[in-house]
């Protein structure tokens, strides 16, 4: 399907030098056309290193993300999805606000079968926090792995 057919611009930011944006409503995702429009499979992006700031104290909050979808016509292209998650280094908002607010934005855009997405947040204050957002129950028949992530064990 070419780009004309599916009446969709041809990825921003494919073979093209691209800042991080300032913001992640300044972030623009790209899709593209799903090569398996019509399999049933399942697509991990990993983020071990994401940032973020503390809405109350400016500092920096750590997260690994995990995020899981059975496409349908659509796939996000990758490089938009690290640029737009590049652009949460200077955003401040707390960690649920993060997690769940990633995965409805990819989700409501992108219109996969499902979605869900595993905030594990690294502790400050003494305390991990980790959040969990999917887009509904995962259809009928997709495999769906363990997300891979161990629970915190800041003793050993």
């Amino acid at each position: 399907m070419t780009d004309q057919q599916n009446s969709k611009p041809a990825p921003k930011f494919l073979g093209q030098q691209s800042a991080t944006p300032a913001s992640p409503e300044e972030a623009v995702l790209d899709y593209v056309a799903n090569p398996r429009t019509g399999e049933l499979y399942l697509t991990r992006f990993a983020a071990p290193e994401f940032t973020s700031l503390c809405p109350v104290t400016a500092q920096p909050d750590f997260a690994h993300l995990v995020i899981d979808y059975a496409p349908d016509k659509t796939i996000v292209e990758s490089k938009s999805l690290k640029l737009f998650l590049g652009a949460f280094r200077n955003h401040a908002a707390f960690h649920e606000d993060c997690t769940v607010g990633i995965g409805k934005r990819l989700f409501d855009e992108m219109k996969p079968k499902w979605l869900r997405i595993g905030g594990y947040w690294y502790p400050r204050g003494g305390i991990p926090i980790d959040v969990f957002w999917q887009s509904g129950e995962p259809p009928k028949g997709l495999w769906l792995p363990d997300q891979g992530v161990a629970p915190y064990r800041g003793r050993g």
